[in-house]
């Protein structure tokens, strides 16, 4: 998804407005490389330190110890971390802007740090987890348009940024709400493995309500966007109404009435398929910004 949505932003949405872009398509693939396999070992090293929960909320998903040896595992995140670290170090004085490659090696500590301790505090985990998500929606426009802003576009590279915070802003919502819902699913493996989620501090009945009340952020938002920026577009307002509002609404009731790991479980899954359908609205935007 990670991949899929690098590409809509540079191919849907900045492509087919001509709009000053920094990288060609090899550093751009550069760029998506390194993004995923800083991805790719956050999720290695996650899976290394949710063994003992993973044994006891799905057991049937565990690698660790049964396809992949622990050592091999460790191999892995080491080398993906490397490679991607490194090309975000060459990226970074390839577009002239070495400061840059603070962002990656930050993105990768944070990931390792999110596995190894975050994870098991109250909220901060989740949060975090959540701005590293939306700083994969964010890195594009970094790389893309603020190495080539001059005073002749500097406005038309300031709209488009802001068009793709909004996506990141959503997607930070949407993945703070999962967060949560994972959180109460899971609650059984982390109270085991001794962690301090929202469940587990405040029992699963309480925090049932805060993800009621965490579903009607993104709701709102979403509403709100579509009634400021695109009330005048038709094909963008049924969209957003068929495949953001209503599922949203949908998870909102769900989350109400949510009783068991299997309700939870579903949330989390349509608030997935969610993510996915706003960003696939990058799509819209050759019709919401035509001239």
């Amino acid at each position: 998804m990670i991949a899929f949505v690098q590409l809509l932003i540079k191919y849907a949405l900045f492509k087919p407005f001509n709009v000053d872009i920094t990288l060609n398509w090899f550093g751009f693939l550069l760029l998506i490389l390194s993004t995923l396999c800083i991805a790719a070992a956050g999720n290695i090293i996650n899976d290394i330190q949710d063994v003992d929960t993973d044994i006891v909320n799905r057991p049937e998903k565990v690698l660790i110890g049964k396809k992949v040896t622990e050592k091999t595992a460790y191999n892995l995140f080491i080398i993906l971390n490397v490679i991607g670290v490194g090309l975000g170090f060459y990226l970074s004085n390839l577009v002239g802007r070495s400061g840059f490659f603070a962002i990656f090696v930050i993105i990768s500590a944070l990931l390792y740090i999110y596995a190894t301790y975050l994870k098991q505090t109250l909220l901060i985990g989740n949060i975090v987890i959540s701005v590293l998500v939306a700083m994969s929606v964010l890195i594009v426009g970094l790389f893309e348009l603020l190495p080539v802003v001059n005073t002749q576009n500097q406005a038309t590279q300031l709209t488009f940024f802001k068009i793709l915070f909004d996506y990141a802003l959503f997607a930070f919502i949407i993945n703070l709400v999962r967060e949560v819902a994972k959180d109460i699913e899971d609650i059984d493996g982390d109270y085991k493995a001794g962690m301090n989620t929202l469940p587990i501090a405040i029992g699963r009945e309480r925090a049932t309500k805060v993800l009621f009340a965490l579903t009607l952020l993104p709701l709102f938002g979403v509403v709100y966007y579509m009634l400021t920026y695109l009330y005048k577009q038709q094909i963008a307002v049924g969209y957003f109404l068929l495949f953001l509002v209503a599922p949203l609404l949908y998870i909102t009731i769900k989350s109400f009435s949510a009783k068991t790991k299997k309700d939870v479980r579903h949330i989390s899954t349509i608030l997935k398929i969610v993510m996915f359908l706003g960003m696939l609205s990058l799509l819209l935007y050759v019709f919401i910004l035509k001239k």
